[in-house]
């Protein structure tokens, strides 16, 4: 169905992520251990990148790299004392309590979209678009703006899978549409997500930090479609100015409860928020307060559809079984990985030279570049890790670059990924990159614009 459904709403989950590391590290970045451990997440990481290709998933390299790295640590702390080692059992239970907080997080949040799915949500949005018959201009735009205020709320890689399917469907005689149509959902959902604190993972990362109120986000938002519109713009020229072939099919109904599910999603959206900004608890307690009604709910249909077989009636347990669990493996091993390198000093080393030596606003630019070769999520963590003096302004630049960067190669983010997977050739990397350069012009004009709206 919908695969790979990453964080939702997710890394709101992790209380301490982004606060100074509470043990002294080893300072041993210099030596043939330290630097054994770089290649070990290297290699791990290039084997993510490659997933698409070699079939292999994500968590896996990530899981090894982690444990490795964490058992070198350990050998390194014993060379300098029982003191050291004995601070290790602290952080280890520090950071597992950050992932458990997120895995429960991103559990619910998957089961929700799983839900949503099952009820025949996204089916139904779908088979409107289609029955539509817009031209492959008009649908272009269409599909544009609805990823771009979907990602908002739902992931980037949800929205673009789901409104990739109708820029498939209608343009499967017309691959130029095609290959225009999904670049431009790549661009939507990674901006649309930039701006809301429900839209990207960092963002969330950003927020659950308290870099940034939940409201002060929304600063972002004209920087956001400003990245959207300037490369969409250049791109709508080239799409074909014709009509698509008709569709006859209807609407696909949707199933008991698919009102009622949806409004349960928003509800424990904001059970999530109010916890964290009312209660000052951790957000994921709300998220498990909206699972268990959603449960009970689902216990409700379940004897709704008395008539269906057993196999085809709604389960809550099958919505967490069907969730993304490569996913959630990968999160512990990015954490692990970047929380290893950072208590053997790294992650110190590189924030003297990127905010000390470059500056924060050269430094957090270059992050929007760093995320369109490597995931945003590990260079965002690695940030926050390192935890550099910044204001406002630059904590939504450098979220802002996060957010979009990844716009720039189609290798940049889990949309591009995903889509290049289901286009059967359609959208390539070089397809994409003959775009790069308005998607630049995109990139540098939302940060001029967030400097003029946002700078102090």
């Amino acid at each position: 169905m919908i695969r790979f459904i990453l964080a939702l709403i997710t890394l709101l989950a992790v209380p301490g992520i982004a606060a100074a590391s509470q043990w002294e590290t080893l300072n041993m970045v210099a030596t043939e251990r330290g630097l054994y451990c770089v290649l070990i997440f290297v290699i791990a990481y290039v084997l993510v990148m490659a997933e698409e290709f070699t079939e292999l998933k994500k968590s896996k390299p990530v899981i090894i790299a982690a444990i490795i790295i964490w058992g070198e640590v350990a050998y390194m702390a014993a060379t300098q004392g029982p003191e050291r080692v004995e601070q290790l059992d602290g952080a280890i239970v520090h950071h597992l309590a950050e992932y458990a907080e997120l895995m429960l997080f991103l559990l619910v949040a998957m089961t929700y979209i799983n839900a949503m799915a099952d009820r025949n949500v996204f089916e139904r949005l779908r088979s409107w678009l289609l029955s539509r018959n817009f031209g492959y201009r008009k649908l272009f735009w269409i599909t544009g703006v609805i990823t771009f205020f979907l990602s908002a709320v739902a992931d980037n890689l949800t929205s673009a899978l789901l409104i990739g399917a109708v820029v498939l469907a209608v343009g499967k005689d017309n691959p130029r549409f095609v290959a225009l149509g999904l670049i431009n959902l790549v661009i939507a959902a990674n901006a649309g997500g930039a701006f809301s604190p429900f839209g990207d993972i960092t963002t969330l990362m950003v927020w659950q930090a308290e870099k940034a109120t939940f409201f002060q986000f929304f600063e972002l938002f004209i920087p956001s479609v400003v990245n959207y519109l300037v490369p969409a713009i250049a791109m709508s020229l080239a799409v074909p100015d014709k009509m698509p072939e008709q569709s006859t099919s209807g609407l696909v109904p949707l199933k008991i409860g698919a009102y009622t599910v949806c409004g349960l999603f928003g509800v424990t959206i904001a059970l999530a928020v109010s916890f964290h900004q009312f209660l000052h608890l951790p957000p994921f307690m709300g998220m498990m307060l909206g699972w268990g009604i959603l449960a009970i709910y689902g216990y409700w249909i379940k004897f709704q559809e008395h008539d269906l077989l057993h196999e085809q009636r709604f389960d809550i347990f099958d919505m967490v079984r069907d969730a993304e669990w490569d996913t959630l493996l990968f999160f512990f091993g990015v954490i692990f990985c970047v929380a290893g390198l950072d208590h053997i000093g790294y992650m110190d080393l590189v924030a003297e030279w990127m905010y000390g030596d470059l500056g924060p606003t050269v430094a957090n630019i270059l992050v929007g570049f760093l995320s369109a070769i490597v995931d945003n999520i590990p260079v965002m963590f690695a940030v926050l890790t390192m935890d550099p003096e910044m204001d406002l302004y630059q904590w939504l630049l450098v979220t802002l670059t996060a957010g979009v960067g990844g716009s720039m190669l189609s290798i940049g983010s889990a949309a591009g990924v995903a889509l290049m997977g289901i286009s059967k050739g359609k959208y390539t990397f070089f397809s994409h990159l003959r775009w790069s350069p308005a998607i630049m012009a995109g990139y540098f004009a939302s940060i001029a614009v967030h400097y003029w709206l946002n700078a102090p």
